[in-house]
């Protein structure tokens, strides 16, 4: 019996589709099965009363090489955030900006509370180390965690405390900076060289721009594989797909799932709310980070003041993102998280209307030491059986994109023996 496609990729998430564009590319015929509604993995956006909720606070990072290659910026209308951030501490919001594309405003900022001058000076050393050599090389240097790496430069505990641990911490869930000084290099790189911006439709508009590019029929939702075969797949429904290749493109639980893994790759955990407002807590394309220390909150932004389309017109919208997973169940979040807003923004936060909460239980897979350079990482894991994505891989839209195609890439390797 002849099999129903060359290649079964399990998973819609970026590195599936990336997987499926390539393959779509080499001339393989696929079909990719994703058990949720809708393609995007995470990245995924929800329309709410007019406004679009990304399910969890993300940005896009332009300098991302292989997001350059495969997107449409263009026609994604990527709008960016300010390069810098309002720093919450001592009761004072303190501007952080980037020197080097906001020279006056950094300029001001040497003198801000927010570490001393001497961090300031090796922020540029920092900068300069991270921009030296490809993207792999930082992968071969020598490795610590985060918080190691940043104490010996020499950075200060206060300057730590108030820029770091937000700031790093709210990227990669991981507040004690435990993180892989790798993945630090990798992203202030990211930061320090293009915009960190939203598509002007959410980023759901980002898996959605690929998936349109794919052959009509070759992505199914709804579609949860039950459980993997030599010769292909079964659907929870029992229906059988068959294939010579499979690759298993979801979060990292499912696919040791599917694997029969009996250790389950350890995951970071995010909890984002959303509150609706006459108009928001301040005008420019800001984020805020938490340098108290103190409070659920972590950081917060208002998505309309970066792309206006988040908002129906005449109304913002305020995103509050939480490290972890809180006990307290939404009825009790919500107004503790209110609490931190009214202390910072006074009584006109008692007004915002909440709108939804998002709980993401497995947001990034851990990225403690030791993290290797992923375009190195082996896609296959037996004959006919490849994957990619956050799988035992770093986590980034870029090295999601990067698995998917070195896994399409594997795959016509292994077809063509």
């Amino acid at each position: 019996m002849s099999p129903d496609a060359d290649v079964l990729i399990i998973g819609g998430g970026l590195a599936g589709l990336c997987c499926a564009l390539r393959l779509h590319q080499i001339g393989l015929s696929f079909q990719v099965l994703e058990g949720s509604d809708g393609v995007g993995g995470r990245v995924r956006t929800d329309k709410v009363e007019g406004f679009l909720l990304d399910r969890g606070f993300q940005v896009m990072l332009t300098a991302y090489p292989e997001a350059r290659r495969i997107l449409d910026y263009d026609a994604l209308n990527l709008r960016p955030f300010y390069p810098g951030a309002l720093i919450r501490y001592k009761g004072r919001f303190y501007r952080f900006a980037d020197p080097w594309r906001h020279p006056i405003d950094g300029l001001m900022g040497l003198f801000s509370p927010i570490g001393g001058l001497s961090d300031k000076f090796r922020v540029r050393k920092l900068r300069r180390q991270v921009l030296s050599g490809s993207l792999q090389d930082l992968y071969h240097r020598t490795e610590t965690t985060t918080l190691q790496a940043l104490q010996h430069m020499g950075f200060s505990e206060n300057m730590i405390d108030r820029f770091f641990r937000p700031f790093i911490g709210g990227v990669f869930f991981d507040p004690t900076l435990g993180v892989s000084s790798r993945m630090f290099e990798f992203g202030f790189r990211m930061f320090s060289t293009g915009d960190t911006a939203l598509p002007s439709g959410g980023m759901g508009a980002i898996p959605d721009q690929m998936a349109a590019r794919l052959p009509e029929g070759t992505v199914r939702t709804e579609a949860r594989v039950e459980s993997i075969q030599e010769d292909g797949v079964t659907l929870r429904s029992g229906e059988k797909i068959r294939s010579q290749a499979v690759v298993l493109a979801t979060e990292g639980p499912e696919v040791a799932r599917l694997l029969g893994d009996q250790e389950r790759p350890d995951s970071r955990s995010v909890t984002c709310l959303y509150f609706a407002a006459d108009e928001p807590p301040f005008s420019e394309p800001l984020l805020v980070l938490n340098g108290e220390g103190k409070g659920p909150i972590n950081s917060l932004c208002c998505p309309s003041n970066v792309a206006s389309n988040c908002a129906p017109q005449g109304r913002s919208l305020i995103s509050v993102t939480i490290i972890g997973n809180p006990d307290q169940d939404d009825q009790q979040l919500e107004p503790a998280v209110r609490g931190q807003l009214t202390e910072w923004f006074g009584p006109r936060a008692e007004g915002w209307r909440y709108l939804r909460t998002y709980r993401i239980s497995h947001a990034l897979p851990m990225q403690i030491p030791p993290v290797s350079d992923p375009t190195l990482r082996p896609a296959q894991v037996r004959p006919g059986l490849f994957v990619c994505g956050e799988y035992q891989n770093v986590a980034s839209i870029q090295w999601a994109m990067v698995s998917g195609r070195l896994a399409a890439e594997a795959v016509m390797d292994w077809l063509r023996k």
